[in-house]
């Protein structure tokens, strides 16, 4: 008699896992029934429900994407056009006096977060951990949004950990271009309460799949106190925190002024660093090129266990970079990868990130793709404190993505993670199961129009683009904030 939940995938290529390790399981099959994982091999010997047949494909665990963008990226806006401060990155003294307004209302934010969660899982990420700037938020995000983006995770069958960010403090701009910080404690320990009741009422929702953080937004942001009872709030509810740090000069160099020490050395007498600590991005991280200090945060990162989440291609686009990845692994410090960027493309992102490894190590022979691919899985898996995820193994949750590899233009296959790794895209991405439930077949996801989204996004980043002028210092038109690649020739009246 078949069991009525049990299915059977097969494929010329399943990532299979053994003995603390990915495997490659040639023309094998995966067998899953209740959401988890139940056979990985050859000849299963039971009967199924159900088979499907991917051929010329490989089954791989879903990505794990520790900095995942959830709302509209803004990163266009800045690519080509500096600096910052003078481009409505840094609300400048006008603004703040006049008062920081929310530059999307309430059913924007909620499309902005259901539209980046399709996209997450159209790339095969099968478990999220979202990211949303809040240079266009009134100070930072809230319980109601937060609601809502469980109900979008809930609806598309996304697994995420959710919490809104909170800050005590944020950068300010004068008309000499001068950067302060403007501090408001109460009103980022108050965002902190919120996020800490959002823990309650969010925790194991959507029969699990839904799960909480604790984000205070970047460390520059943040005053002592808040991030005391943050590392107290993490321990007390066993959540992961995430904190944006160790990812630029001026981050570098405001901590260093207002605390005399470098951002892992505050941290680290603040108790704030442990097992469950997340820290995007860790480009500014000594001893690295990019920084003159005399210690050692490494060894400290390592020490304590806590988790640097790798994001190399949105760093790479803005001329930063991990340095570098290789000897970050040398060293056994724990490893995860973000994207933070759109379109949340992970296999992109390992190739960047690959590849700048490579340059900046001026060798070959210390990096190879599993590593980036472990980090994508296993690394993500690791850092959640999640042994069920990341792998494909009896017990394992069933969280499939399925790589379409007949595309002609990914060339030849020997290997098939070499081959993804070489020429391969999130537009390869077939296929995801997340708790055994196929959310997405034939790139087409239930209840999703992304050519209807899309247009919608464009018409909401171009009100937000109107908007900018209010936000930018000397309230320069538009036309002046963005340039253009080449002069735009207009159509005649």
């Amino acid at each position: 008699m078949a069991h009525s939940g049990r299915t059977l995938l097969s494929a010329k290529w399943i990532v299979g896992h053994a003995d603390g390790k990915h495997t490659l399981v040639h023309e094998g099959e995966i067998v899953f029934e209740d959401g988890a994982v139940i056979f990985v091999g050859h000849g299963f010997p039971g009967e199924v429900a159900r088979r499907i047949d991917y051929g010329n494909a490989l089954i791989s665990p879903g990505f794990i994407d520790l900095d995942a963008l959830s709302d509209l990226d803004t990163t266009v806006f800045s690519y080509d056009n500096h600096p910052d401060w003078q481009k409505g990155r840094t609300w400048p003294q006008s603004y703040m006096d006049r008062g920081p307004y929310e530059m999307y209302d309430p059913t924007e934010l909620a499309f902005q977060k259901r539209h980046a969660f399709s996209r997450l899982i159209r790339n095969g990420i099968t478990t999220a951990m979202p990211i949303a700037s809040l240079y266009y938020r009134q100070w930072g995000e809230t319980y109601a949004e937060f609601s809502d983006a469980a109900d979008a995770a809930e609806d598309l069958g996304l697994r995420i950990y959710l919490g809104p960010a909170y800050r005590t403090g944020n950068p300010v701009v004068d008309d000499n271009g001068d950067i302060s910080l403007y501090f408001d404690e109460p009103r980022g320990l108050a965002g902190l309460a919120d996020a800490v009741r959002f823990c309650r009422d969010f925790e194991g929702k959507a029969e699990g799949r839904i799960r909480t953080m604790l984000a205070p937004d970047r460390i520059e942001t943040c005053t002592a106190e808040l991030l005391r009872q943050t590392a107290n709030a993490g321990r007390e509810f066993g959540v992961p925190v995430r904190l944006h740090c160790n990812q630029g000069r001026f981050e570098r160099d405001t901590v260093r002024r207002l605390h005399g020490k470098t951002s892992v050395e505050w941290l680290d007498s603040l108790g704030f660093l442990t097992p469950r600590t997340l820290l995007p991005h860790g480009t500014y991280v000594s001893p690295s090129r990019n920084m003159d200090e005399p210690g050692n945060d490494l060894l400290t990162l390592l020490e304590r266990e806590a988790v640097v989440v790798h994001c190399p291609l949105v760093a790479a686009r803005h001329g930063d970079a991990l340095a570098s990845f290789a000897s970050h692994k040398a060293m056994g410090l724990r490893m995860a990868l973000g994207t933070d960027t759109a379109p949340p493309d992970m296999i992109v992102n390992m190739q960047v990130g690959m590849m700048i490894s490579r340059v900046l190590d001026r060798t070959i022979s210390n990096i190879r793709s599993e590593d980036y691919f472990d980090a994508a899985t296993l690394g993500g898996a690791d850092a959640l404190g999640r042994p069920d995820l990341g792998r494909l193994a009896p017990g394992a949750r069933a969280d499939i993505t399925v790589f379409d590899l007949g595309n002609p233009d990914l060339g030849q296959v020997i290997d098939p993670i070499q081959t993804l790794m070489l020429t391969g895209s999130g537009r390869d991405v077939h296929s995801v199961f997340i708790d055994g439930r196929m959310v997405m077949a034939d790139r087409v996801l239930p209840g999703v129009d992304f050519a209807a989204d899309s247009a919608r996004a464009q018409r909401q980043f171009e009100g937000l683009m109107e908007k900018y002028p209010e936000r930018t210092v000397g309230h320069p038109p538009v036309s002046e904030i963005f340039s253009s690649a080449y002069r735009i020739v207009e159509a005649p009246n």
